[in-house]
This record gives C-alpha cells, structure tokens and sequence, in this order.
C-alpha cells in the first residue's frame, strides 16, 4: 500500500504521521511545493518510526509528482487554510485552482488511485474533481463527515459526562459550519437514544457547537486545525488500505440518492479496498430533510462559482 498526500502543512504531516503510526501501509509521500519542505517533515516523522515502533517509509519531495508513481491512494490537502473570520466558501477562488493541478498531476502518474479531497470548500472541491477528471465517482471521496463526526461525538460525550468510546453519533450535509446536520434524533450511548439522558435544549446546544467545531478552532488556533482532520483521513485510508467495509459520512456524488442530483455533498458510504463501496440511504425525517436541502442548496451555490 502506497498513499501520497500532497501538502506537508499541518493537516497533511498529521495525516502522514498517523498513517505511518498505524503500520497498515509500506509507504507514504509527501509532497508540497515550498522547497525541502517535504522532505523536512519526512526526515522527522522518520526520526520517531524506532519511538513509535512503525515501519512504514516516508519520503518527502518537492513538488516532483513522479515520486507519487503508483499510489494507491492519494490525498490532497494542498490549498490555503482558512484565517480567522474567513469562511471555507471564500477560500474557492484559490483553492479551486490548486486542487484542479493536483489532481491533474496524481492521475498523470497514479490513473487508477482513489483520490481522497480535504482542501476546502471541501465538498465543492470534490465536484469539481469529479468534473474534471475521469475517475470513477466510487473513488473520489471528500473528507469532511468523518471530521465533523469526531467534533460531534466530542461534544456529546462532553454533554453526557460520558467517556467516548460509549457514543455514536453522525454528521452528514455540507461541510460548512451552516451546512452540517448532526443527526441528534439517532445519536446514541451504548445504544441508548442520548435523549434519555440529556434535555433537548442541552442538545440542541450540542449539535450548535458541532457546526462551529472548526471556526472554533480557527478562532483559537489563528488556523486551521490539524490533528483531527489528520486522523480523520488516516481512518479513512486505512479502511481502504485494509478493506474494512467501515461506514463513514463522506461527500460523494449523488445521483438520485436522498433525492438529489449533480453535487457532493456528506452522507453515509461503506468504505472499502474499492473506495466507496455503497451508499447508505438512511430514512431522515422531515426537519432533517428540510435541513438538507438546505444545506445542498447551500453548496450549489459555491459550486456555481466553479470556472472548469
């Protein structure tokens, strides 16, 4: 297993770096266009692999995509991350830019990867992938609801007093702070309906912080996170690499399912050895509906801003 992840930012060593410490891939690239960059990061991420007891190599480049040859997976995180008070949305301009070379350059040398997109506005990032190149839609996934997800559960176990490995819970929609919707109605500890144990009002606080997670961050931070988004997609990869046929919410093109055509946008797929194995359509109620295509509506219009 060979994954390439192009931006040796913070998002893309994070990612890089739990991969790594996973041990399920013999190899990880990174790439990113500031010189010895890369290859800095891989040179300390390498210096821990005895501390951290893993095997996997990693190289780093400077903007040399034939070291990316063959990946099997390839991750982009490659764009400007949002400063405080700037929203996803207005990051498209340069971002869409970025992201159309990248996934021009991976392919170039890797026709068949699975392309995972983190660069935001990221679900208009993975249509205009999907627009642009000819890869299958079962193997272009963004990376958004398996992050919004994490934020989610963080915030129900905070709520509930509760360790966090005792709730479920899942955000689909746009990811944006307007366009999550965290399904509270099906969030659960230990199988029990969170409700049981909390007031609506506490939840419905819940699920507010939820959709502000990362401008939260962004506020506190002056960037970007890094370590959760990195483990997101490293979650992500190893499903893949390992073929573990996990659920996770991701943007995905739809054509038909939930009622919705032409857009990516975060529902819950089954990850496998073949990117995205299926679709879930799971029954949503009216309010959650509603909310969906609102946020669809949200994202279409980011799409329209789109110049192929």
């Amino acid at each position: 297993m060979k994954v390439s992840v192009v931006g040796a930012g913070a998002v893309g060593a994070s990612c890089a770096e739990y991969i790594a410490i996973k041990n399920f891939a013999s190899e990880v690239v990174l790439l990113d266009i500031k010189e010895g960059y890369a290859e800095g990061k891989a040179m300390d991420l390498m210096q821990t692999a005895s501390l951290n007891g893993f095997d996997t190599k990693i190289t780093g480049s400077t903007n040399d995509y034939s070291k990316t040859a063959n990946s099997d997976v390839c991750v982009i995180t490659s764009g400007i991350p949002r400063k405080p008070g700037m929203t996803r949305e207005e990051l498209i301009d340069i971002n869409a830019g970025i992201v159309k070379t990248v996934a021009s350059n991976l392919l170039s040398y890797s026709p068949n990867t699975i392309l995972i997109v983190v660069s935001n506005p990221m679900d208009t990032m993975t249509y205009l992938v999907h627009k642009t190149t000819n890869l299958p839609k079962n193997k272009i996934i963004g990376m958004g609801g398996a992050l919004d997800s994490a934020r989610f559960k963080y915030r129900l176990a905070e709520a509930l007093d509760a360790p966090i490995s005792d709730v479920d819970g899942m955000v689909i929609g746009g990811h944006s702070d307007t366009g999550m919707v965290p399904l509270t109605r099906l969030a659960t500890r230990n199988s029990v309906p969170v409700s049981e144990f909390i007031s609506a009002e506490r939840l419905e606080q819940v699920k507010e912080d939820t959709k502000v997670g990362g401008a939260t961050l962004t506020k506190l931070l002056g960037t970007s996170a890094w370590y959760a988004p990195g483990a997101a997609v490293s979650a992500m990869v190893q499903a893949i690499a390992c073929d573990q046929k996990k659920v996770f919410p991701c943007s995905t093109f739809l054509n038909g399912e939930y009622g919705m055509n032409d857009i990516c946008l975060g529902v819950p797929v089954v990850i496998g050895k073949n990117g995205i194995e299926s679709i879930v359509e799971i029954a949503l109620n009216d309010a959650e509906k509603a909310t969906m295509v609102a946020s669809a509506e949200g994202v279409s219009a980011v799409n329209d801003l789109l110049n192929f």
